[in-house]
């Protein structure tokens, strides 16, 4: 175990599922001290539970609050208690913004499609097939993962009557962005991190590539990358490393919200090279590979965890 003994803790934002919750169990493997911060509904807590109880059986301390990290007041509140909790010596190593909260609107209407059915219309009468028939074998066959089939599938709703507006962007850019920074510089005030500690932020292709509805969360992914450059450099010395994690898509909870998402996991597992999507726990292993002591030069960067899925056409 890396970390045991070493009264060191990690704080992980959205630690009930996909990134977060990887990580969590990851690191408190490893001997971390873990603090999760998440926020789910009474009903989903008994199965959240169960996962949380794997990161128990690690023997490492484990704190959770079931709180919303991004009101500014229940930040001060989760401190506090973890402040509390903390023994002398004892240092934050890692905080992950593993947030999802945004909007996912469309900022114009979505034209109706018709190419779709023409393929279709011809597909079936070259085989001879009903035309209704063959929808339902494209879409049976599409949903049990025969991706191959991806642009033929259904095209993803867009809800055309409600369009992002301005605040919406404010919110999402707030919540899965700039919040970031609120939650590092509240722990370095208090002087609650490590000597040599490390922050983290997740972000997507979506950085750069325009998928129809993520215009809000793509905002909000920039400014999350534009503020972790700046902590990298205003705050390297204070020993606090700051780094940006592009994961390949991944069939988290959060990604199955985005309209189309059928269709990105699909395009994706077929340009990968490993011919999979990428797994929180893969997400996970590079997180705790840059907590050692060995990654403490890597600082600033946009790390890609995603098998090559970036570099293929």
């Amino acid at each position: 175990m890396i970390y045991k003994n070493k009264g060191l803790w990690g704080i992980i934002l959205g630690a009930s599922s996909g990134f977060g919750y990887a990580t969590a169990k990851k690191l408190s493997e490893q001997g971390m001290h873990i603090c999760a911060i998440h926020r789910d509904r009474r009903g989903a807590m008994p199965s959240i539970e169960e996962k949380f109880n794997v990161i128990r059986s690690f023997g490492n301390k484990f704190i959770t609050m079931n709180m919303n990290a991004l009101d500014p007041q229940a930040r001060k509140d989760a401190l506090n208690t973890l402040q509390a909790s903390m023994e002398k010596g004892e240092k934050v190593r890692m905080l992950l913004h593993s947030i999802a909260f945004g909007n996912l609107k469309l900022i114009a209407p979505c034209p109706p499609a018709d190419d779709l059915n023409t393929v279709r219309h011809h597909l079936a009468k070259n085989l001879s097939i009903d035309f209704e028939k063959l929808n339902t074998i494209i879409n049976d066959l599409f949903s049990s993962g025969f991706s191959r089939l991806y642009p033929l599938a259904d095209a993803p709703l867009y809800n055309n009557e409600i369009l992002a507006t301005e605040e919406d962007f404010s919110n999402t850019i707030y919540a899965m962005g700039t919040s970031f920074l609120g939650w590092v510089q509240d722990i370095f005030q208090r002087k609650m991190f490590a000597e040599d500690a490390r922050v983290f932020g997740l972000t997507s292709e979506g950085n750069s590539l325009s998928w129809r509805g993520y215009a809000p969360v793509s905002a909000a992914k920039a400014v999350m990358e534009s503020i972790s450059r700046a902590i990298a450099v205003e705050m390297a010395p204070y020993g606090i490393r700051s780094n940006i994690i592009q994961a390949g898509i991944t069939d988290t909870p959060a990604f199955r919200y985005i309209p189309g998402n059928a269709h990105l996991a699909a395009s994706a597992v077929l340009k990968n090279p490993f011919k999979r999507l990428t797994k929180p726990e893969d997400v996970a292993n590079v997180i705790a590979l840059l907590c050692t002591d060995e990654a403490a030069w890597i600082n600033g960067d946009i790390i890609r965890v995603d098998g090559g899925e970036h570099i293929a056409g």
